[in-house]
């Protein structure tokens, strides 16, 4: 793990998705290129799909009315 945090190995893809499943994020977690967007991910993960359907509705919406 020491060396994956200090740059001198890049997990693949399996191990990857391990260290995800141990530390209980999603995949695209590690992948975020803000501490903003990494929040953001966690906290959608969290909703139901309902719910994440609906604030990806409203999101659309929003940037259309703004495009306008």
């Amino acid at each position: 793990m020491n060396h994956y945090e200090k740059g001198r190995h890049t997990p693949d893809l399996q191990t990857l998705k391990r260290i995800a499943e141990e530390l209980d994020v999603p995949l695209n977690y590690f992948f975020c290129e803000s501490d903003v967007m990494a929040k953001l991910v966690l906290f959608f993960e969290q909703l139901s799909e309902k719910r994440k359907l609906e604030l990806l509705q409203n999101l659309e919406s929003e940037l259309k009315n703004r495009r306008n």
